[in-house]
């Protein structure tokens, strides 16, 4: 099967990033499955498995994040011996990238290219807006528009008033209530996987991503799975995966998120917390903590019922979450440039000997 690249994003400044690796034993194309070493690729001849050189290999040693994933354009070569590699990664417009559940505190790019970020979560049995909050900081730190897409809305009483509740935690981001099951609210989201453009679906096991997946392609394109009998969701995507649709566009699929850990993302939190960024503009004292210091805004939205104190709870959970893996991460260079010198000066030391 052959792939329209412009169908899949494909576009004039692309092409600029290629020039450099335009001859006639490679080509272009998108990332729709990435393994240990190992990439499915999507290109103008057909759907391809290439290895990652050991060029590209040897640079995520010190970089992680230069590790083709998902919804990456790529520079594919054919060799004579008709083995593929994958050589380069084109620069990526947006990516989302969270902390690694190891103790170095790298990071990891769950999804690259992404034009529309949404974060889903059932309705059924009721949205955690904690876990939407620091989805959404990821959302918005990627570069992507965020948006938050309410599955299963046929299961919720009142979907509309559940949706104006999460909207209330969301400033700036569009809410939308869907039911896969239903098809309601599905037409307010098939725009975002037009010609070109890929939206990339971001939540917990369970929350109807890979149903989600299938309704907006008209078939069974992803395998999904019954939630437990606890009602905790199942890991049926075990790979974050790049869905052609048949239309044009792309759906980007992630596995369950059941841990989030979130690295440097300032920006995005304070874009996930419009509302209390707004707030704090109004305290005496540029560096208030909202814990009671005179003159502070936010302490006197929550005395007048303005502002939920879950709300400053969980951006305050959130804020030293980051701090802390700041100062760790910090660390962890310094650490390694002190190596990086010692192996220097020992390099030295031998070349000095007679």
């Amino acid at each position: 099967m052959t792939f329209d690249l412009a169908c899949l994003g494909w576009d004039d400044d692309l092409a600029a990033d290629y020039l450099p690796y335009d001859r006639p034993d490679q080509c272009p194309g998108r990332v729709a499955r990435a393994d240990r070493g190992v990439c499915t690729v999507l290109t103008g001849t057909g759907t391809v498995r290439a290895s990652v050189a050991g060029a590209l290999l040897a640079a995520t040693a010190s970089d992680p994040v230069a590790l083709p994933c998902a919804g990456d354009w790529v520079v594919v070569r054919r060799w004579p011996d008709e083995r593929l590699t994958l050589e380069a990664v084109l620069p990526r417009r947006t990516c989302v990238v969270r902390r690694t559940s190891d103790k170095q505190s790298h990071e990891q790019v769950l999804a690259a290219n992404l034009d529309t970020a949404a974060v889903v979560e059932p309705m059924h049995p009721a949205p955690d807006l904690g876990r939407i909050e620091r989805l959404l900081s990821l959302a918005w730190e990627s570069g992507a528009v965020p948006l938050v897409v309410l599955t299963k809305s046929d299961l919720a009483a009142d979907p509309a008033a559940v949706a104006d509740q999460v909207a209330d935690s969301t400033p700036g981001v569009d809410v939308q209530a869907v039911s896969a099951r239903t098809g309601a609210g599905l037409d307010a989201v098939r725009p975002l996987v037009a010609t070109g453009r890929t939206l990339g679906l971001l939540g917990p096991s369970g929350a109807g991503k890979s149903t989600l997946v299938n309704a907006l392609a008209g078939a069974t394109v992803m395998v999904t799975r019954k939630l437990r009998a606890d009602g905790k969701g199942r890991h049926t995507t075990a790979y974050r995966a790049l869905v052609p649709m048949p239309g044009g566009g792309a759906v980007l699929d992630t596995p369950g998120l059941r841990a989030v850990g979130l690295l440097d993302a300032d920006g995005g939190l304070d874009l996930a917390f419009a509302d209390l960024a707004e707030l704090a503009e109004g305290c005496r004292f540029r560096d208030c903590g909202h814990e009671g210091e005179p003159g502070c805004a936010v302490q006197a939205a929550l005395d007048r019922g303005e502002l939920a104190p879950r709300r400053l709870e969980s951006w305050r959970k959130l804020r030293r979450e980051v701090a802390y893996e700041q100062r760790r991460r910090d660390a962890r260079l310094a650490a390694e440039e002190r190596a990086r010198w010692k192996r220097i000066t020992k390099e030295m030391r031998v070349r000095g000997r007679p």
